[in-house]
């Protein structure tokens, strides 16, 4: 019985391994076929786009795209008052440069925004500077200017006078 059984996975074994030989080469064919068949397609392909004529080119829009950040998480009419709930500094500023919505904010630079809020501080010191010059006083380090200042004043009376 033992004899039998051997025998008979030998023949099943051999079976098997002329079943998997054949099915290897039925799909070798067909594949070199779909090789050959896509060389001729691109072919033709090459034969029609040298014919095609060249597409216009599309025009570059005039908005550049920003960045992708994402979806945005606040709408654009947000009150900028209750964005900014936490944070009086930041309303203050929003305050200073008239702006109520993010839309508004938006249309500013980082730098014109910057630019906007010192150049009243900036304004305030040169008054101070010139206001100290006057009465022959300066701030510490700021002598040269102070010189400097008086003898425009003086030479604008000068001119004046005449």
């Amino acid at each position: 019985m033992a004899k039998k059984k051997a025998a008979h996975k030998a023949k099943v074994t051999k079976k098997s391994v002329k079943k998997a030989a054949a099915k290897k080469t039925a799909t070798r064919k067909p594949t070199s076929k779909k090789k050959a068949s896509q060389k001729v397609a691109s072919k033709k392909e090459t034969t029609k786009r040298a014919v095609r004529e060249p597409t216009p080119e599309k025009k570059a829009t005039s908005k550049a795209r920003p960045m992708p950040l994402g979806r945005p998480k606040v709408t654009l009419d947000s009150n900028l008052e209750q964005l900014f709930l936490r944070d009086l500094e930041i309303r203050e500023i929003c305050q200073f440069l008239g702006v109520t919505t993010l839309r508004d904010l938006e249309q500013y630079k980082a730098d014109e925004i910057i630019e906007k809020l010192t150049a009243p501080v900036v304004n305030t010191v040169a008054r101070i500077r010139k206001a100290l010059a006057m009465t022959n006083r300066c701030l510490k380090g700021d002598q040269k200017f102070a010189k400097d200042f008086k003898k425009q004043v003086e030479a604008q009376m000068k001119k004046a006078r005449r």
